[in-house]
């Protein structure tokens, strides 16, 4: 009898030391590249490779990407074990192949699959084979899972999510952990336990309307994000031709604020000097890589005009000035009050103006205090972006 006892605890242990995820990964927000926002369906071995040697060559490396993630479209099949089959048509080599090349370029590897029975693009999803695949992917050197959430049917969001949570910590190689599942079961109110970074929203598209209405869904999120799990508003779409140069600039910097993942799908070999600007940005990154790990808050909606306030380490602070209107605005911006704005999450501090520099993140210079009621002229769809330096 004492032996059985014993032998079901051990079960019992075993069983709550797998089911759990790598709990010190995403730290701060992934960054790095995915092919879905550019290419689609249109992956190969080239490509990855490509994009890959693009990351390292223009810089974006050592700007702090460091993730190239195939998405949709590189599995065809299972066999008649059920593993998963890779297209040998567009992936001739395999997929061990493709990950031993990214990682011998100093990045990470990802890839792509859904929580349903197919794929968005009606490819075999895991949906029952999720140990099966979790070793699969740990066998290719996958660092990174972005699980998607197409053909899902009566399928309870937690539950299957936590699934293939199990199954990639039983995989014994830790992976980041991204669920694609569109904030439809509000994942931010149970996801931290599950994965690293989960979707509040449906897809971006490419356009103005779509990149501010997303960053509105996130105005009441804040208290859920941190570090080793973030809330995240979708991929970037800088540099793919759908908005303007400001109207990217101001997408970047509102992710940033909001301690957003940052995974670029932009053509990395065909960037112009614009769209590297602002992606490889480093006093912008470096907000929404800090250490602190806070999501920006809005402290002020005046319908088109918002202030977002984003708290960082070291008692300093950053603040986003956004013009969603159509038109050119003149704001009068006081500085004290940008310094001292708080939120419900966040304790009150004795910030003093005195004892702090002020950046512009996008001019790259500093902004005299000597006047701490300024007017800004902010063209349409544009922002400004400060931060507070302790001296």
């Amino acid at each position: 009898m004492k032996k059985i006892i014993w032998t079901i605890l051990l079960g019992i242990t075993f069983l709550g030391a797998s089911a759990q995820k790598f709990d010190q990964l995403a730290k701060t927000p992934p960054m790095g590249w995915n092919s879905w926002n550019k290419f689609a369906c249109n992956v190969s071995e080239k490509l990855i490779m490509q994009m890959a040697d693009e990351m390292v060559s223009s810089g974006m490396q050592d700007a702090g990407y460091e993730y190239v993630v195939i998405d949709d479209c590189w599995q065809v099949d299972r066999d008649e074990n059920g593993e998963i089959v890779v297209d040998k048509d567009r992936f001739p080599h395999g997929m061990k192949y493709v990950a031993d090349y990214v990682h011998s370029k100093g990045l990470k590897f990802g890839i792509y699959s859904c929580a349903g029975s197919k794929t968005c693009a009606g490819r075999p999803g895991g949906r029952g084979h999720e140990f099966q695949d979790a070793r699969t992917y740990a066998s290719y050197g996958v660092d990174y899972l972005k699980y998607d959430w197409c053909n899902t049917t009566t399928q309870e969001a937690k539950s299957s999510y936590t699934t293939m949570r199990d199954g990639l910590f039983a995989a014994k190689r830790p992976i980041v952990f991204s669920l694609c599942e569109w904030g439809t079961a509000k994942p931010w109110e149970w996801a931290k336990e599950v994965g690293h970074l989960w979707r509040t929203t449906g897809d971006i598209v490419d356009r103005w309307d779509s990149m501010i209405d997303i960053l509105d869904k996130e105005k009441d999120l804040a208290k859920y994000s941190g570090p080793g799990g973030w809330n995240d508003p979708d991929m970037l779409e800088v540099g793919n031709g759908g908005m303007t140069t400001e109207e990217y600039r101001t997408h970047f910097s509102l992710w940033c604020m909001l301690a957003a993942p940052l995974m670029a799908g932009n053509d990395l070999g065909n960037m112009s000097p614009e769209t590297a600007e602002i992606l490889k940005n480093a006093e912008v990154i470096a907000l929404d890589q800090d250490v602190l790990g806070k999501q920006g808050f809005c402290y002020r909606d005046n319908g088109d005009y918002e202030i977002w306030i984003k708290k960082l380490a070291n008692n300093e602070k950053a603040a986003c000035l956004l013009n969603r209107s159509d038109e050119e605005k003149t704001v009068q911006v006081d500085y004290n009050v940008l310094l001292k704005a708080n939120d419900n999450y966040w304790a009150s501090e004795p910030y003093k103006l005195e004892n702090y520099k002020l950046r512009d993140l996008w001019e790259h210079k500093e902004v005299s205090l000597e006047k701490s009621t300024v007017f800004v002229k902010m063209p349409p769809h544009s922002v400004k972006v400060y931060r507070f330096l302790k001296k």
